[in-house]
């Protein structure tokens, strides 16, 4: 609290206390008081005005600093109220009181919006887990008469049932922690997984899917995995180039912290300045732009959700050469002993 800005907020009070001193003034010397007596009267004059202002000040002063600098040293500033005292001085009692009905009232708010959102929430989920069902059935029939039917109607109805899928995890990426099992899981049967479910994909623009080295066990939950490596070998496959011997190449590394997985493809690559913000909701970059009707939600998925898994993902890649994801895995060595 600036005490020059407080003084000026007080002018019009220190004003008139000059004016109603000069009244007085006029009227000792009018009746000739003494000089003596005239300067005593005006020493407690002002030593008066002084001493309320500077009690005013430093009182207002404690308060309002404590309350600016909480404020400041919050992430969630909305609950700086549950960190400062009800004030001696009308003033702040009277912002106090408005703040906590501010307060209050914004909680309650809150409380209402997200008991919608969690509503709608529940909705979507139970109504993807029901549309799911006639999907997998399509799928299911479309397999079982692969000579009746046409292959675009397979590549649709698979399209379908990943967008779908890809919506579930987004929808339950705030509250996956309810929903995932941490624990040992082999990347050898995760990768096969993985493969078995783009196997058309892959046949239908001649990629070869090469894994080598991947004979660890990791502390994940395999079926949120598993699609997360949807999502980064679906992007593989989108983004080749138009060359023989494509190939998607998946490894894994063993150093003395961590297990990292590597996706690597010879696509196309990214634009050195699109890298930063690969991950970012719904950012499409160059690639997406010029190539494929892209929505930007998968890497930034896959980004949440390894977040949550308590994995790391980042992304190297060169133009026109290549593209590497890595997963790392942190070792627990307190898991292991149980």
């Amino acid at each position: 609290m600036n005490f020059f800005k407080y003084l000026k907020d007080k002018l019009s009070l220190i004003l008139l206390f000059l004016f109603s001193y000069l009244i007085i003034l006029f009227m000792l010397l009018a009746f000739k008081i003494e000089y003596s007596l005239v300067l005593a009267i005006t020493f407690v004059m002002f030593l008066f005005i002084v001493t309320v202002i500077l009690i005013d000040y430093f009182r207002k002063k404690s308060f309002y600093d404590f309350l600016i600098n909480n404020t400041k040293n919050l992430d969630k500033k909305y609950l700086v109220l549950e960190t400062f005292y009800k004030p001696s001085f009308y003033e702040g009692k009277i912002l106090y009181e408005v703040l906590y009905d501010i307060n209050k009232s914004m909680i309650e708010n809150v409380k209402s919006y997200s008991e919608q959102t969690n509503d709608f929430k529940e909705y979507v989920e139970m109504w993807i887990h029901e549309i799911k069902i006639p999907i997998s059935s399509l799928v299911l029939e479309i397999h079982n008469n692969k000579n009746k039917i046409n292959k675009t109607m397979l590549k649709k109805i698979n399209k379908i049932d990943e967008l779908t899928e890809q919506i579930l995890y987004y929808v339950r990426t705030d509250t996956s922690e309810k929903d995932y099992l941490i624990k040992q899981s082999n990347l050898n049967k995760i990768i096969s997984e993985v493969a078995l479910k783009n196997k058309d994909y892959l046949l239908e623009n001649e990629i070869e899917f090469i894994c080598n080295n991947l004979n660890y066990n990791v502390l994940t939950d395999s079926k949120w995995l598993v699609f997360i490596l949807n999502q980064i070998i679906n992007n593989s496959i989108k983004y080749k180039r138009n060359i023989k011997n494509s190939y998607i190449k998946i490894y894994a590394t063993d150093n003395k912290d961590n297990i990292e997985l590597i996706i690597e493809d010879n696509g196309i690559g990214i634009l050195e300045s699109d890298i930063p913000r690969v991950f970012e909701k719904s950012f499409t970059g160059y690639n997406g732009r010029i190539r494929h009707k892209s929505t930007g939600m998968g890497l930034f998925i896959a980004k949440n959700l390894c977040n949550k898994l308590g994995h790391k993902i980042s992304i190297e890649s060169v133009q026109n050469k290549y593209t590497k994801v890595i997963i790392t895995f942190y070792k627990n060595e307190y898991y292991n002993v149980f």
